[in-house]
């Protein structure tokens, strides 16, 4: 243990020794949590509606308002005709064309029925999809309080009442549904981008050699390589934690402890995988690339952007091999939920499996040649 002391006391020293270092570690980190939290959300806040009036009616205009009057729209203009509109979406300046014939009213009145168009930007499919999904939303409002306001006599109220209760995220904020997400991402980049050119710089300049030739024994020199940037990324989680409780008042709602000794695992399997590339690379730059290609793949694959169960059943199946999307499933499941380890057991347990197996190989690979 006095080795693995030593080692580690030389390993602190190198780290906090190179300046350019630090802000990696422990800036760099906190001002992504900070971006990426408010950026990276599909929620649509800002949609760009223009409206064709050819009736210009107060039916039409009470349509027309309720659209303005959503938090969501934001009317940019009302054109003469349909091909002014679509000039609009057509330069990006418009996301939806409301189009209201003319007879709007008329034929609400006297028919009890009307038609009107609408116009959804779909180059993003997912953006139109909620972008129709609130238009959808709007219309059907309107549409029943025109029948109460028309049929008084045979609707004694709203028709049907429906009260909503949303659980682990009553305000439905996209931010508290990143946090938790984006956390791991942070100390996945932080740990394996460490771990991996760790070693590599030793081959580089040269210091290898006079460690190879060191009698400390290959578990000792690994011990003494990985366990600072353990610390490092721990503390990494630590400091997102406190971020995300003062600054996105994301309070954990399971057992902290129960998360800490989860990553605490997880940093293994991350740190174990980043010494397998330094095993397999010569140049800092090498060791940057693969493990880069690899986190790309992880990172998009691992549900935080977009669902796992929305990908093809290959791309699923696929998704077993994938250590981020297990602990970002079990990082939402105890801040958000509260879950306990009943609960997250058998992601736990892969993820053990996993670390087991990865630094194992790993440590397999290296060889210490004298």
């Amino acid at each position: 243990m006095r080795t693995i002391a030593y080692i580690l006391q030389k390993e602190f020293i190198q780290i906090f020794r190179d300046k350019s270092l630090l802000p990696i570690i422990f800036i760099v980190p906190v001002l992504q949590l900070l971006v990426l939290s408010y950026a990276a959300t599909f929620e649509i806040n800002n949609i760009r509606f223009v409206v064709v009036d050819h009736d210009h009616s107060t039916e039409s205009r009470q349509l027309i308002d309720k659209f303005a009057g959503s938090v969501f729209y934001t009317d940019v203009g009302q054109p003469s005709n349909y091909k002014a509109a679509n000039q609009a979406i057509k330069r990006g300046v418009a996301d939806q064309i409301l189009v209201i014939e003319a007879g709007f009213e008329k034929h609400l009145l006297i028919n009890h029925h009307a038609t009107i168009q609408l116009i959804t930007n779909a180059i993003n499919g997912s953006a139109a999809s909620l972008m129709n999904a609130y238009a959808i939303s709007i219309i059907n409002d309107f549409n029943n309080e025109i029948i109460i306001q028309k049929y008084p006599g045979q609707f004694k109220g709203m028709p049907v009442r429906i009260t909503s209760s949303f659980w682990y995220n009553p305000e439905l904020n996209y931010i508290t549904y990143m946090v938790p997400g984006i956390l791991v991402l942070l100390v996945t980049i932080i740990a394996m981008f460490l771990s991996s050119m760790n070693i590599v710089k030793e081959k580089e300049i040269g210091t290898i050699e006079q460690l190879n030739v060191t009698p400390i024994s290959k578990f000792e020199f690994i011990a003494g390589k990985l366990i600072p940037f353990w610390i490092i990324a721990m503390v990494d989680l630590l400091i997102g934690l406190l971020l995300a409780r003062f600054v996105f008042g994301i309070v954990v709602v399971g057992n902290t402890f129960l998360l800490l000794f989860v990553a605490s695992v997880y940093l293994i399997l991350v740190l174990g995988f980043g010494l397998l590339v330094s095993t397999l690379t010569q140049t800092m730059q090498q060791a940057m690339f693969i493990s880069w290609f690899f986190l790309m793949i992880f990172i998009l694959m691992s549900g935080l952007f977009t669902p796992i169960e929305s990908m093809p059943v290959w791309a699923q199946q696929l998704n077993v091999i994938n250590p981020v999307a297990y602990f970002i499933k079990i990082n939402r499941m105890i801040m958000l939920k509260g879950s306990g380890f009943a609960d997250i057991q058998w992601n736990f347990y892969i993820i053990s499996i996993y670390a087991v197996l990865m630094l194992g190989f790993a440590t397999l690979r290296y060889r210490k040649r004298a």
